[in-house]
């Protein structure tokens, strides 16, 4: 079933987008190769193969939460050309009051 310059016209006020009819005749037939690309496909979508998102599977990586010895205040501080109530001092930004 090819799609007719009617039939992308009514997609498109359906989406309200507003095309020409020199723009109707040229999308007519790229959306029909689409359509016709995607009725390929599900031929070959077997019953016995489940819909996946990827062709792989997928796992996230993730290492154990575990407490580790970290820096002091003192020692993360030390280095900083300011620092103010255990805090990294910088210069001021905003013009508003914290």
């Amino acid at each position: 079933m090819a799609l007719s310059a009617d039939d992308v016209a009514n997609l498109a006020r359906l989406a309200r987008i507003e095309l020409t009819e020199a723009e109707l005749e040229v999308l007519a037939p790229q959306l029909d190769v689409i359509l016709e690309s995607v009725a390929r496909v599900s031929e070959v979508a077997a019953q016995d193969i489940p819909p996946t998102s990827h062709a792989l599977p997928l796992s996230n990586v993730m290492r154990k939460d575990e407490n580790v010895p970290c820096l002091t205040p003192e020692q993360a501080l030390s280095g900083a050309p300011a620092a103010e109530e255990q805090r990294f001092r910088v210069p001021r930004i905003l013009s508003e009051e914290a």
